[in-house]
């Protein structure tokens, strides 16, 4: 039996590391995106000072690793069998979870399913236990540590408002005092500012966080304790008068540094705070065998009351958990799709950047906000009105400027209060979400920076409802799989713990390994020259990809439309979002190409200029094409008449006619030749349309047939019209590549 709980332990070994590999790859978001999205340093520098945080942070997580020993269930009240299976159960049920979250591009937190992995996987032990011995569930609640674990959900869930309000005041006070044009109020105050912010982070990264340090002496703790505001007050004082000395007599950006010292501090927090959701499970699996072999009794009745015993985790398996998660910040791309989620949320840029619809609550929720701001606008007099907004006026960018995400005000704002926050939660050995406490302070700072405004506040708030509803969602799925995983283990043992541990390996292999991802590579628009042969290439390839299959998906529509195919249809309706989604994702390349860190020429400005307008072409074809299926695939499911006669005919010629004139050489596009086409096919169509109208009357059509058959010749007319623009425009972009030689 005991090799049973040998390859158990192993296996939980295994998985702490896969597990470092997702979670880190889900939350890197929460200390890269501001540092990141300001891009006030380099790619290579902002992960150098976060993986430094991240190693020195994880010395500093011993303290934590109680709550998977005994923070939220009772280990005396289970023996180490049982133990063992709710470790199992949580591990496979993390690995799982948190990698799909990280496949749909969500953030999502690793606090809280830990949390409900532990809390669903113990109830199901302590279920199955009082069964098997015939006694009541009612007595399941003594195998939980309740208040406890009430404190822990509850800090969790009051995080949400406290980061989002602190978000939101913090910043308000920081932009009225600087405005967005702050380099004025920058040299008479930075340094006070940079000294708070950089003193803030000190006290309670270091002096607040230090008892959780696996290294720390009692003296050293207790010396800080007993000089506590000497320490800082000096601190203080002295980084204040530096900082405002470098900035007037060395000219040197402390926004930089604070920033800097942000991001290594938020990494710093993350990984003290976080570790326990990471290796807290596989540790305390260890020290529960340790103990039973040290025991020499039977799995099945020696009770684990020395998880109850204070312990400190060895240095060195802090430390090789915090290289592999330092690894992971390198060399995972799925990191890079969460970061881009909460970046795009929090943007001051709208449009491209949206990558939510609206929502109903959404509608709601801004509606009422813009009556109770226009009620509160009556009461406040009209001259601090003026004042007030006069604080708030955007930067006015220079011609052919790419607007940043976010200024240095806001990302030092959101680096500081969220690593003050989650650093005074590790203090308290209280497990706060660092996702939950990134991502809205980030929305608080967005939302009083004026970021939410008219034209993206529905998208801006569905998107943040998306996202909590997704981590609430994660409770429910977190502890009703691990529930399910541990009962399961519990009966079956090990060939059911040998089924589920192949299973779990098999999807992570799948979705690590031989998954291709389609994403946002922010590396490679760093090291990428966005200029104007960088556009020819780019142009090239997507126009010709992107129209080939707008023609494709037209002609397949026609014909499963005449043929009334509703199943057919449906896929031919997920193609067309599909190919909507891809052209809007070209289109949102343009303003990722601020990212570079090549210095753009005016001839680069146009090219970029010039492949924007040609995006926007191609998205709008697109977009009613994605219409046109929609309204096709209705009309089909409603049972409506289907076009017969020359209407069917007329129809089907129409989509061959479109291949035809935008296929070249080769069976190649050819955007030339539709536009050489565009009279002739305008004339046809609009010989179509007088035909529809002489033929109401005699085929008897109905107004939704008109409406619909009006659509597909739209449709056409769109795609002449939008190919023959780019067309154009691709002739300028040549011209202007060649000017650049």
């Amino acid at each position: 039996m005991e090799h049973y709980y040998i390859a158990l332990l192993v296996f939980l070994g295994l998985l702490a590391v896969f597990d470092l590999f997702v979670g880190v790859s889900n939350d890197a978001v929460n200390f890269l995106n501001s540092a990141l999205g300001c891009r006030i340093a380099s790619f290579k520098t902002t992960m150098f000072v976060a993986s430094i945080g991240v190693m020195l942070g994880a010395t500093f997580s011993s303290g934590m690793m109680e709550i998977a020993r005994s923070g939220v269930f009772n280990p005396q009240m289970f023996t180490f069998n049982e133990i063992m299976v709710i470790f199992f159960a949580v591990m496979v049920t993390d690995i799982i979870l948190l990698d799909t979250f990280n496949s749909l591009g969500l953030p999502t937190s690793t606090t809280v399913s830990i949390v409900f992995e532990l809390l669903g996987s113990a109830l199901a032990a302590a279920a199955f236990t009082l069964l098997a011995d015939g006694k009541s569930l009612a007595d399941v609640a003594e195998y939980i540590n309740s208040s406890r674990s009430l404190t822990i959900i509850s800090g969790i869930l009051i995080s949400v408002a406290v980061a989002f309000v602190a978000g939101t005041v913090v910043q308000y006070i920081a932009r009225l005092i600087f405005t967005f044009n702050f380099e004025k109020m920058y040299r008479r105050i930075g340094g006070v500012y940079a000294g708070l912010a950089i003193t803030a982070i000190f006290y309670f990264l270091v002096m607040k966080g230090a008892m959780g340090a696996s290294f720390m002496r009692p003296e050293w703790i207790d010396f800080m304790s007993n000089n506590t505001l000497p320490i800082v007050a000096t601190l203080f004082v002295v980084l204040s008068i530096v900082f405002q000395l470098l900035i007037i007599v060395a000219n040197v950006n402390v926004f930089k540094i604070i920033i800097l010292a942000g991001t290594f501090a938020l990494a710093f927090a993350f990984a003290g705070n976080d570790l326990v959701n990471f290796v807290g499970v596989p540790l305390a699996a260890l020290d529960s065998y340790n103990e039973w072999v040290a025991s020499g009794a039977a799995a099945d009745t020696f009770t684990m009351e020395g998880l109850l015993k204070p312990t400190v985790a060895n240095t060195f398996l802090l430390l090789l958990a915090g290289l592999v998660m330092v690894l992971t910040l390198w060399f995972s791309k799925k990191a890079q799709i969460v970061i881009q989620t909460s970046i795009n949320l929090s943007s001051s840029n709208s449009g491209e950047h949206e990558q939510f619809g609206s929502s109903l609550p959404g509608r709601m929720i801004v509606r009422a906000s813009m009556g109770f701001g226009r009620l509160v606008n009556q009461f406040i007099p009209m001259g601090v009105k003026k004042g007030i907004d006069s604080r708030f006026e955007p930067k006015k960018l220079q011609h052919g400027e790419t607007p940043l995400p976010f200024d240095y005000v806001r990302a030092s704002i959101n680096l500081v209060v969220s690593a003050v926050l989650i650093a005074s939660a590790t203090s308290l050995k209280l497990p706060l979400s660092t996702t939950y406490v990134t991502f809205m302070v980030a929305m608080g700072s967005s939302f009083a920076d004026g970021a939410w405004d008219r034209e993206t506040a529905v998208y801006r708030i569905s998107g943040v409802l998306t996202v909590i509803s997704g981590w609430f969602i994660t409770a429910l799925c977190a502890s009703t799989i691990a529930a399910v995983v541990c009962w399961l283990t519990l009966w079956g043992e090990g060939i059911v713990a040998l089924i589920f541990a192949v299973g779990s390996v098999f999807l992570l292999v799948r979705s690590n390994l031989k998954a291709k991802l389609d994403t946002v590579d922010m590396r490679a628009d760093l090291d990428t020259r966005y200029d104007a042969h960088k556009m020819q290439q780019l142009v090239e390839e997507r126009t010709e990809v992107n129209f080939e299959k707008t023609v494709a998906v037209f002609g397949e529509l026609v014909d499963k439309f005449l043929a009334d195919k509703e199943s057919d249809l449906r896929q031919i309706k997920t193609d067309s979002n599909e190919l909507f989604d891809k052209m809007s994702a070209d289109r949102g390349l343009y303003y990722r190409m601020a990212n570079s860190s090549f210095k753009p020429t005016n001839k680069d400005f146009d090219a970029r200029y010039c492949y924007y307008r040609i995006s926007t072409n191609m998205r709008e074809v697109g977009r009613s094409l994605q219409s046109l299926a929609k309204l096709a695939t209705d009309h089909v499911a409603n049972r409506h008449r289907i076009y017969q006669g020359e209407l069917k005919n007329e129809l089907q010629n129409l989509a061959q006619y479109l291949k035809q004139i935008s296929t070249g050489e080769g069976g190649k596009l050819n955007l030339r030749n539709v536009m050489l086409h565009a009279d002739e096919a305008s004339n046809r169509i609009d010989a179509l349309q007088a035909e529809l109208l002489r033929r109401i009357p005699d085929d008897k059509l109905s107004v939704r047939g008109c409406e619909l058959y009006l659509n597909f010749l739209v449709f056409a007319r769109e795609f002449i019209n939008r190919c023959s623009i780019v067309a154009v425009l691709s002739g300028q972009l040549d011209e202007i590549a060649q000017r650049q030689q």
